[in-house]
């Protein structure tokens, strides 16, 4: 079972508080009293100590986790800024004699807008594709009317819309 970071943290603390909850029952439960002998029952501060020494030891445990867990989700997050985040098409009729709108530019961006657009050009007798890389939103090479409105509309539109022109 795979428990989000969120739900580990809350998990971890409620263990904590519950842990202190019951200590305290029992430490107002019995007070502080001693046996009368030596060979009597075992004397109640010894028990609370071995109490708090778990407790403590779990609570150590459970601090180590919650340091892996929020230092694996700071590493997660540095990949995720990476991955593709923001995706605009848009598809076109580059030619007046072939219709169906088969063109297309689509521009595939991360959280800062670096990626690339791809242009894929159909004619009656062969496709081209081209690749322009990106950074920031803009790009070394020319770029065409359709590659421009793909890549503000990576940019600006919610990822699910995709428009045609």
């Amino acid at each position: 079972m795979n428990l989000s970071p969120q739900t580990q943290s809350v998990l971890a603390v409620v263990g904590v508080l519950l842990s202190l909850i019951a200590l305290g029952g029992v430490a107002a439960l019995y007070g502080r009293r001693r046996p009368s002998g030596p060979g009597g029952p075992i004397q109640l501060d010894e028990a609370l100590e071995g109490i708090l020494t778990g407790q403590a030891n779990k609570i150590a445990r459970l601090e180590s986790v919650v340091r892996k867990l929020a230092a694996e989700d700071r590493r997660q997050g540095q990949m995720l800024r990476g991955a593709v985040q923001k995706v605009g098409m848009v598809r076109y009729d580059a030619f007046e004699d072939v219709g169906g709108r088969l063109s297309f530019s689509c521009a595939l961006l991360d959280d800062r807008g670096d990626g690339v657009v791809i242009t894929s050009i159909n004619g009656r007798q062969d496709t081209r594709v081209y690749a322009k890389p990106l950074k920031r939103g803009a790009s070394s090479h020319n770029l065409s009317e359709e590659e421009d409105a793909a890549i503000k509309q990576a940019l600006t539109a919610p990822r699910e819309e995709v428009s045609a022109r």
